[in-house]
C-alpha cells in the first residue's frame, strides 16, 4: 500500500512538472538572455549596437597567438577583429577612411572604469596590421571573470596597457564632438 501511494505521488508530481515545466523553463532562459554579457558599440553610422557573446561567436573569427607581456607566456586568443566590429557599426574603413575621418578615435571602456584610446586609423587593416581583436576565449576556454567576458587584445603594443579586460563598450568619436 505504501509503495502504491508513493507511486501515485510520483506520478502526480511528474504530471504537474509536465504541465508547468514550459513556463518554468522559459523564465530562466529569458532571464539568462537579459543578463547575458553585451558589448556596446556607440557612435557609428549604424547607430548604437549591442552585441551578445552569441553574436560575436557568429561573426568571422580570428585566432591570435601572442606572448602576454605580463606573464611572458604564449597565449592563444580567439575572437573578432575589431575592424569587423567597427565595420558592422558603420564606421568608415579602407579607402573610405580619409579626410576628417582620420581624426576619429575609439574609446574602449571596461566594466571597472578603465579606459584607453586608439585612433581609428591604427585599427583599420587597410592602413595598419594591428591585429587588435575583441577576444572571448583564451587557450580554448571562455575568459574568466577577471578578464572577460570580452577582452581587447592589442598584440603589437610593447606594453599591455591597452589590453582592456572586462571590455564593455567601444565609443567612436572625433575631437571636439
Amino acid at each position: 500500500m505504501r509503495k502504491m501511494r508513493s507511486g501515485i505521488a510520483l506520478a502526480v508530481a511528474a504530471a504537474v512538472a509536465l504541465i508547468f515545466a514550459p513556463n518554468l523553463a522559459r523564465r530562466p532562459l529569458a532571464q539568462a538572455l537579459a543578463n547575458s554579457p553585451r558589448l556596446k558599440i556607440m557612435g557609428g553610422a549604424a547607430g548604437p549596437l549591442e552585441l551578445s557573446a552569441a553574436d560575436l561567436k557568429g561573426m568571422p573569427r580570428t585566432t591570435l597567438k601572442t606572448v602576454n607581456p605580463h606573464s611572458q607566456k604564449q597565449e592563444v586568443y580567439e575572437g573578432v577583429a575589431i575592424g569587423q566590429l567597427l565595420r558592422r557599426a558603420g564606421v568608415p574603413d579602407g579607402e573610405n577612411l580619409r579626410g576628417p575621418a582620420m581624426s576619429t578615435y575609439v574609446l574602449a571602456e571596461a566594466s571597472d572604469g578603465y579606459r584607453v584610446v586608439f585612433s581609428l586609423a591604427e585599427l583599420d587593416p587597410g592602413i595598419l596590421d594591428s591585429e587588435v581583436i575583441v577576444a572571448d576565449t583564451l587557450d580554448g576556454a571562455p575568459l574568466d571573470e577577471k578578464h572577460g567576458p570580452f577582452q581587447l587584445v592589442a598584440p603589437h603594443d610593447k606594453r599591455a596597457a591597452r589590453w582592456v579586460r572586462m571590455l564593455r563598450s567601444l565609443t567612436i568619436s572625433q575631437p571636439g564632438k
